[in-house]
């Protein structure tokens, strides 16, 4: 792979990253080149994209159909004032190129699905799951899945965060739907519904733009895990995600092919 190679202005402005032993100007360039793509540009969306544009990825596409709302301005902290009625995509898009012009944002004002959602996710190097309702949510990992695409997934409610890592390149990988099964949340509980504090999401949505970081640069990339922030406590829980033998996304395609190749 041939990476593009620093200006001294980018060696200067990635410098405090450059300088980490096991990162070095190889890491920043595969950085340069990355291509992520942020589903949900809410809380988590926008918490993550910049540290993930401060931190120089390349290039990133920035997907979701809402508008900016004032009720928005506590947690999601990317956006102004003056972007209230305006589409979220477009507005993130212009706050993290206002950070960092060396990197390329691509909006997309719509919500993903179908062919849209597998052609976005086939481009990318990894995804960010930033959405808050469990369609999207199912369909982004079984898309990620079947493409073996990286996938990590964040979610909060309340004082509670939750991040999932999911590293679909390893064999025997289980699946965000071996951990919730349903594709439709009949309660719809999300922050509207439910509210949230602001700070619980932005640590969620910082710890997804770290991990997507570790995995674009770092050799030894991040297991499949679950993790549990209780906001009240300031304490984490990690856990393995169990792999449901059942489970109608990854054991089902995995005999799919199992069968293929034996047919």
């Amino acid at each position: 792979m041939n990476l593009p190679p620093l200006s001294d202005k980018a060696f200067d402005r990635y410098s405090r990253q450059i300088m980490q032993a096991d990162w070095g100007e190889t890491s920043q360039q595969k950085l340069t080149a990355a291509n992520v793509l942020i589903v949900g540009c809410g809380g988590l969306g926008t918490a993550a994209g910049l540290y993930l544009a401060g931190a120089g990825v390349g290039n990133l596409v920035l997907a979701d159909d809402d508008e900016v709302e004032s009720s928005n301005l506590p947690r999601q902290v990317a956006y102004r004032e003056t972007d209230v009625g305006n589409p979220k995509a477009k507005a993130l898009s212009n706050q993290l190129c206002a950070l960092n012009h060396h990197i390329h944002c691509r909006p997309v004002e719509r919500r993903l699905f179908g062919k849209s959602l597998s052609l976005e996710v086939s481009l990318a190097d990894l995804v960010l799951d930033c959405s808050d309702n469990m369609e999207t949510r199912q369909a982004i990992n079984e898309v990620c899945f079947t493409s073996k695409t990286p996938l990590i997934s964040g979610a909060a409610i309340g004082w509670n965060g939750q991040l999932m890592v999911f590293d679909f390149a390893r064999a025997n990988t289980p699946c965000y739907h071996c951990l919730f099964p349903a594709k439709h949340d009949e309660t719809t509980r999300n922050c509207q519904s439910a509210g949230v504090i602001g700070p619980v999401v932005g640590v969620i949505g910082n710890f997804q733009a770290l991990v997507a970081l570790q995995y674009l640069t770092q050799p030894e990339k991040p297991l499949t895990r679950f993790y549990h922030l209780d906001g009240r406590t300031l304490s984490w829980q990690m856990m393995h995600v169990p792999q449901d033998p059942a489970c109608t996304v990854c054991q089902v395609q995995k005999k799919a092919v199992i069968n293929e190749h034996l047919a």
